[in-house]
């Protein structure tokens, strides 16, 4: 977080090592620093105009269409109360259960499934909706 801040404030090397040194008694390197004193740097660089981000992860479409269709009808799922969990990592394990039957162990992301692997999951998710609708009918 700290090298983050650093190139956020477009802080100049010199400066950096001086605010380090400034705000730990002498320590001019990261490594030699403690956990607290690190959280003393972190205090002064949001002192001077670090703003750390909320720490959600930016979810980006896929380029592919078959994987946005997957999250499509997953959130059509769970609008249509198909499903109780709508949330990514609910997905990642239907996902795997689809293709690897009931092994928990392995997760399956569908940002990064092939198109015969996403022909496995969407079919099944096609039949979830279509009762979905039905139900709602």
């Amino acid at each position: 977080m700290i090298n983050i801040a650093k190139k956020q404030l477009r802080m100049e090397e010199d400066d950096y090592r001086a605010m380090l040194e400034d705000v730990t008694d002498g320590k001019r390197s990261l490594k030699a620093m403690s956990y607290e004193e690190k959280n003393k740097v972190v205090a002064r660089l949001k002192e001077l105009g670090f703003k750390p981000k909320n720490g959600k992860r930016d979810y980006r479409a896929s380029s592919k269409g078959y994987q946005r269709q997957i999250h499509a009808l997953w959130k059509s799922c769970f609008d249509l109360g198909v499903i109780e969990d709508g949330s990514r990592a609910a997905l990642r394990v239907f996902c795997a259960r689809r293709l690897h039957g009931d092994d928990t162990t392995l997760t399956v992301d569908p940002d990064l499934m092939t198109y015969d692997q996403a022909n496995a999951v969407i079919p099944p998710l096609k039949a979830m909706e279509k009762r979905g609708q039905a139900a709602q009918s």
